[in-house]
């Protein structure tokens, strides 16, 4: 066979080869070519007895087979005896394969001083003196630049045994033994691996059954010994188990462990307390070798603690990047809040009822304080499944929320599905008590951040190690003059019953029994329900009950509330856009909200334009390595001082595409090249450079997966962290001065849809269960865009077809990604249709039937695509209508003609509308020279959807909001104008 791994001209010493493993490992050798020196000392398992027989024996039966062997009876505590019989032999040795070995197997209680010294000196002494002298004689492995050495330990030694204690020590110090040689015989071309393996001979025929030992032939491991030993293998330092035809390779495993920063007083009680993180191996890394191994020491040589105690760990809590977590809300949410914190108490006062009903006259506003529900919404959920922020090992029942800050980057929008960042941003130290800031970040769906939110807990019997007391001092203090405002407003009893449904459901605000035992008389007022108050007091007196003016709030509780009490909330203008004020309870004349201030935005912002899809691709620009090191060559430059104190030379080796740079901060230069000479050396691939810099992936972590190889002085590497502070914008001007980056490439291959498939499955099941479905008896009709289709589901018929091939009595419109998403199970039906992307018309109440989708099973649909691809019967969609019915057309030229007649007509709307009928778009623009034209406009303030016949209905006296209710017509933007489309009527 061309490709049998053969030893012609390759010397092997096999020791303890007289019999079982050994004989194995030497028949096998020889018969791939090998010259076999057979060791062995001829004694019995237990160290006893001498004799030839044995080797001899082996020998004899090599040379019957053509092979060319020697013998050799010397302990191997001889070794230099041994490796000298294959030189005067053979002239060299290439192999070392130490498998001698005895066993005293006894209990610890037992054991005797000869057992223990004698198990050492076979296994451990013998395997270092054979392998010592193959090391270092003369035309040995050393000197010829070759060599191959296997070690015999055991799982004992790995994994312990019982009675074998001294067997153990002596097959674990092998392995230690071998991976030193590993690395130290690495440059000269000397691979050293261990095995551990099981297999039956005259050392575990005493603790084995007959029919095990049977199974546990020799010649099941004598297989990768050989391979381990050949020209072609590479693999070195490796420990492999192997027996019973089982062949796996291990590797050391540790937890990622606890780290405490310098400077922490550190106690067995608070090692006690750490002990899942130290002993837990949910998390975990695999170190390779004693510079992997130091890692996490190294990287904590530079790190000072900040303290902490058994209940707050401050330098855990602060490092800790927890993983981002979404929700969302709907504008159901937005009125219960409001109605939560009071508004709307005359309903009748179109600006409070704005902030309650979506189809008010005056638009539909949120609160800027329910910014806050989303974000505790995040914070309640992980509490209440016992998540907590690491280095946070307190209880619900120690928390206070002492102060809140709660700032809105633009108005909320009336849903929205937002992602939140939590952090901890800040801990200090306040005696008897901590105070923990927890800081979180909402972003919408495009990324832009929306809403921030510091949440300032007072956590009680939690201080007292020393720490940062925090800023010192009063903010936001009350002023001695009049106030500039005062709005009083009396709380409903209920009032706490009612904010709890916004999420906070805490016992203590519902439960009489509950707030006793906390020591209050009954249940309390949650303290963002008297904030959310305050606001809107706020909202009202200083920005004309318009809360879109509203930028941030920071207050601090200083008082509890009980429902049914007055809130009177004093304010006092301080500067153009600040209001600071207090808020009391009037029967017991307490300060509820102190330290209080409000901001307002001098203008409403507005959100930032979305990107618009490019009309044909464009190049991708995107840094590269070189962009990356011109921004470190411009850091250095600028802060010189600061860099020259480093004073190491780094050099960075990348691969694929190749290049090499040099980061003198001696100098603070950056030049490509390596001229000159580096105290640390890093090497990497470019795209694990670019991963690292662009915060993609972790150094440590490529250094772990001997991705990053660093070389020199290693605590120098602990030095870049300065890396961290380059501006990312002269990245991006790098970037630019080069021109821009890569190419584009080819345009990828247009993607089909899969939505034919799922229609094919679905028409399977209903021909199978067309009696069944026959009962719930509707024609469905799926207006599919994005690529556009139309799809019949008739179940009166038992058929689905493409087309509009019946007259639907339920139609649903959506993207043709949103309906794979919603048959994958990757997104609800529900949660669609309230974020306005599933819109259905007709009869509604028909799409709830339509649950008879979730019984398909999904190997039968899955078969019943395949066979009808097969039949060549591909899904085959027809188009949607691409433009509405003759209706609209003359709708729209006709009130494009009642404008001209009578242009002061327009100002009843005062603003650009576009209109979506069927396919077709048509733009009203009702400003002083109103026209209207076919098209769409980007200004627009609203977007009316809806189909041609509801359109026609709407003309000819049906009532908007009938149309708004059952689904058949849509508001995107200002609402308010869907209350003014009567200036359609009677057009045609």
């Amino acid at each position: 066979m061309a490709d049998l791994l053969r030893f012609d001209g390759r010397v092997v010493i096999v020791t303890g080869a007289g019999n079982g493993l050994g004989k194995s490992h030497a028949l096998l050798f020889a018969s791939r070519g090998a010259k076999v020196v057979v060791n062995d000392l001829g004694g019995k398992h237990d160290g006893t007895g001498k004799g030839s027989t044995a080797a001899d024996a082996v020998v004899k039966e090599i040379k019957d087979a053509g092979g060319e062997a020697i013998a050799n009876y010397d302990s191997v505590e001889d070794g230099a005896k041994i490796v000298q019989t294959a030189m005067d032999a053979f002239g060299k040795v290439d192999v070392v394969v130490n498998n001698a070995g005895i066993l005293r197997d006894t209990s610890f209680q037992k054991i005797t001083a000869d057992d223990w010294d004698l198990i050492y000196r076979v296994h451990v002494l013998g395997g270092f003196r054979v392998t010592h002298a193959a090391w270092n004689v003369t035309g040995g492995m050393r000197d010829k630049g070759y060599g191959r050495v296997i070690f015999t330990a055991s799982a004992a030694g790995i994994y312990g045994n019982f009675g074998q204690s001294n067997y153990a020590m002596a097959k674990l110090g092998l392995v230690g033994l071998s991976n030193t040689l590993a690395i130290e015989g690495k440059k000269k071309n000397i691979r050293v691996n261990a095995i551990a393996p099981i297999a039956g001979s005259r050392m575990t025929e005493t603790v084995l059954p007959p029919n095990l030992i049977e199974a546990l032939k020799p010649e099941y491991v004598s297989p990768l010994v050989v391979l381990l030993s050949h020209e072609s293998c590479e693999e070195t330092g490796g420990l492999y188990e192997v027996g019973g035809g089982f062949y796996a390779k291990l590797r050391w495993e540790r937890s990622e462990g606890k780290t405490f920063r310098l400077g922490r007083v550190l106690t067995p009680e608070l090692l006690q307390r750490s002990w899942g993180d130290i002993a837990g191996f949910e998390k975990a890394t695999h170190p390779t070798d004693i510079t992997s191994s130091m890692q996490p020491i190294l990287s904590n040589l530079d790190k000072k603690s900040r303290g902490g105690n058994e209940l707050i760990d401050v330098d855990a809590a602060l490092e800790a990047d927890m993983p981002p977590a979404s929700n969302s809300y709907d504008e159901r949410e937005v009125a219960l809040y409001a109605l939560g914190i009071g508004a709307a108490e005359n309903p009748l006062d179109p600006k409070e009822l704005s902030l309650v009903y979506e189809m008010s006259g005056e638009g539909f506003h949120t609160l800027p304080t329910f910014a806050v529900v989303p974000a505790m919404r995040i914070i309640y959920d992980q509490f209440k499944k016992g998540v907590k922020a690491p280095g946070l090992n307190y209880g619900f029942e120690r928390l206070l929320h002492g102060e809140q800050y709660t700032e809105v980057k633009r108005p909320l929008p009336p849903s929205a599905k937002l992602t939140h960042k939590v952090r901890i941003k800040d801990i200090y130290d306040k005696g008897k008590n901590a105070v923990v800031i927890t800081a979180v970040t909402s972003t919408d769906e495009q990324g832009e951040e929306i809403a921030y939110n510091e949440l300032t807990s007072v956590i009680r019997g939690a201080g007292g190690w020393g720490g940062d007391r925090g800023p010192q001092g009063e903010t936001n203090v009350a002023p001695e003059r009049k106030p500039d405002a005062v709005v009083e407003e009396k709380t409903h009893p209920n009032q706490a019953l009612l904010y709890r449904l916004s999420g906070d459901i805490n016992p203590l605000h519902a439960d009489p029994s509950f707030a006793t035992t906390f020591g209050f008389e009954r249940p309390i007022l949650h303290g963002l329900c008297t904030f959310g108050f305050a606001a809107r007091a706020v909202i009202n007196s200083f920005s004309k009950g318009d809360p879109r003016y509203f930028k941030s709030i920071k207050v601090r509780f200083a008082e509890s509330v009980f429902p049914g009490e007055t809130l009177v909330t004093e304010m006092w203008r301080d500067g153009d856009s600040k209001i600071v004020f207090r808020t009391k309870v009037k029967e017991r004349d307490k300060v509820v909200l102190s330290n209080a201030a409000v901001e307002l935005y001098a203008e409403i912002p507005k959100p930032k334009a979305k990107a618009t899809k490019a009309a044909a691709p464009q190049a991708v620009t995107m840094p590269i390595s070189a962009d990356i090191f011109t921004a470190m060559g411009d850091y250095l430059a600028k802060n010189a001082d600061a860099v020259k104190k480093i004073g190491v030379v780094y050099q960075f080796k990348l691969a694929s595409p190749d290049s090499t740079w040099t980061v003198d901060t001696k100098t603070a230069t950056v030049s490509t090249g390596g001229a000159t000479p580096a105290q640390c050396t890093l090497e990497l691939a470019d795209a694990d450079f670019m991963a690292m810099c662009t915060g993609k992936a972790d150094a440590m972590k490529l250094f772990m997966d001997k991705k990053l190889r660093i070389s020199g002085d290693l605590m120098a590497s602990q030095k870049l962290e300065f890396l961290k502070k380059i501006d990312p914008q002269s990245v991006i001007d790098a970037m630019q001065k080069r021109g821009g980056g890569a190419s584009a490439s080819a345009a990828p291959a247009a993607t089909t849809s899969m939505s034919g498939d799922v229609f094919l499955a679905i028409q399977d099941h209903v021909e199978r269960n067309a009696a069944e479905l026959a009962k719930i008896g509707v024609v469905y009709l799926f207006k599919l865009t994005s690529p556009d289709s139309v799809w019949t589901i008739d179940l009166k018929a038992g058929k689905v077809t493409p087309g509009e091939a019946a007259k639907p009595e339920c139609t649903l419109e959506l993207a043709d990604s949103d309906f794979i998403d919603m048959t994958s199970g990757k997104a609800d039906a529900m949660k669609l249709f309230m974020d306005k992307k599933l819109r259905i018309t007709g009869n509604v109440m028909a799409s709830q039937k339509l649950e008879f989708l979730k019984k398909i099973d999904k190997n039968a649909a899955a078969a019943a695509v395949a066979a009808k691809k097969a039949q060549g019967v591909a899904p085959q969609a027809a188009s949607a209508p691409k433009t509405t019915s003759a209706n609209a057309s003359k709708i729209f030229e006709a009130l494009g003609k009642r404008l001209a007649d009578n242009p002061k007509l327009a100002s009843e709307i005062n603003a650009v509308v576009q209109f979506s009928v069927g396919g077709k778009s048509f733009v009203a623009d009702f400003g002083q020279k109103p026209v209207v034209k076919e098209g769409s406009d980007p200004k627009a303030a609203a977007i009316v959807t809806l189909t041609d016949e509801d359109l026609t209905a709407l003309v000819k006296g049906q009532g908007v909001q009938s149309l708004y209710q059952h689904g058949q017509l849509r508001v995107d933007g200002d609402v308010r104008i869907a209350h003014k489309l009567g200036i359609l009527k009677d057009l045609i």
